[in-house]
């Protein structure tokens, strides 16, 4: 599933490519794609054509396009990308792909922009636009209604690390849960998770309650710098699955150093990484540097 740095990724590239345009025409194809955009395809159709894009921005994972229509507020598209979800800018010629489930002609006879989901667990839907002091768009729109209850993301300008820190000190959950938590902090997923807690010599087990704010305030600085990092690189993929704007794939998944690295030596220590199973997904660590936390006995 694509985490902060490649949502940021395909963000960037909206913003270069269609934002400023027109929508002339949107074909969604089946019910699927806008099965959370409850009054049906053909309003979300109705609804988009004519207006122009404002905006694209991003919290945490989730999406959206800022549309100005004609004779309404603005609102906006928001795009659940799933675990395969695809937004893809391609000439109207170019040939359609197995899994494409919505199109979007432009007023300028440009390029248009393509939704594909192979896995079709994305999709797309109208929502209403609500202030929100964190908000950081570039046109003060708001947060989607459905964004509202994720928390902020390290990368927005208005992001307190130090309240976030004081939070995650009163769950007494494992510290990688609460990474995950994304009503404490949004963006954070398993690979960047995994990649922050082995920077920080963090066992995922340890209560975060445990930890001192400092220790989580650090923990949060170095999810920071990895998805940085990762950004910097166009995101991180381990199949054809996440590509850009542009359908170009990504390499930071070759600077990871714990994430699906089970059976390869520490680059700290040498030791070898370790895989375990972990709320339906895996966790991967260094034995040595993240020693696991002792189990109490009564």
């Amino acid at each position: 599933m694509p985490e902060l740095p490649e949502v940021e990724v395909v963000r960037r590239g909206l913003t270069d490519h269609v934002v400023g345009r027109t929508i002339s025409r949107a074909i969604l194809s089946g019910a699927r794609v806008a099965r959370r955009h409850l009054a049906g395809p053909a309003d979300l159709m109705a609804r988009v054509e004519g207006a122009t894009i404002l905006d694209a921005d991003r919290r945490g994972k989730y999406l959206w396009l800022v549309l100005d229509p004609p004779h309404d507020d603005p609102h906006a598209l928001v795009v659940h990308l799933g675990m395969s979800g695809q937004l893809l800018v391609e000439a109207a010629n170019a040939p359609r792909e197995k899994h494409l489930h919505a199109s979007f002609d432009f007023a300028d006879d440009g390029p248009q922009l393509r939704f594909v989901d192979q896995r079709t667990f994305g999709g797309l839907a109208l929502a209403e636009l609500h202030p929100d002091r964190h908000a950081r768009t570039a046109h003060g729109h708001g947060i989607p209604e459905p964004v509202l209850h994720i928390a902020p993301d390290p990368l927005e300008p208005s992001f307190d690390l130090a309240a976030t820190a004081r939070r995650m000190k009163s769950k007494d959950s494992e510290v990688k849960r609460v990474l995950l938590d994304q009503t404490v902090v949004s963006g954070v997923g398993n690979i960047y998770a995994d990649e922050a807690l082995w920077r920080a010599g963090v066992h995922g087990r340890r209560p975060a309650s445990a930890l001192t704010k400092p220790a989580l305030g650090r923990l949060l600085g170095h999810a920071t710098d990895v998805m940085l990092e990762a950004l910097g690189q166009g995101g991180t993929s381990f199949d054809a699955l996440y590509v850009n704007v542009n359908g170009a794939s990504v390499y930071f998944d070759r600077s990871l150093n714990a994430y699906g690295q089970a059976g390869r030596p520490c680059a700290r220590c040498g030791t070898p990484i370790r895989r375990e199973e972990f709320a339906n997904r895996s966790s991967h660590f260094c034995p040595t540097c993240q020693p696991r936390p002792r189990v109490r006995r009564g």
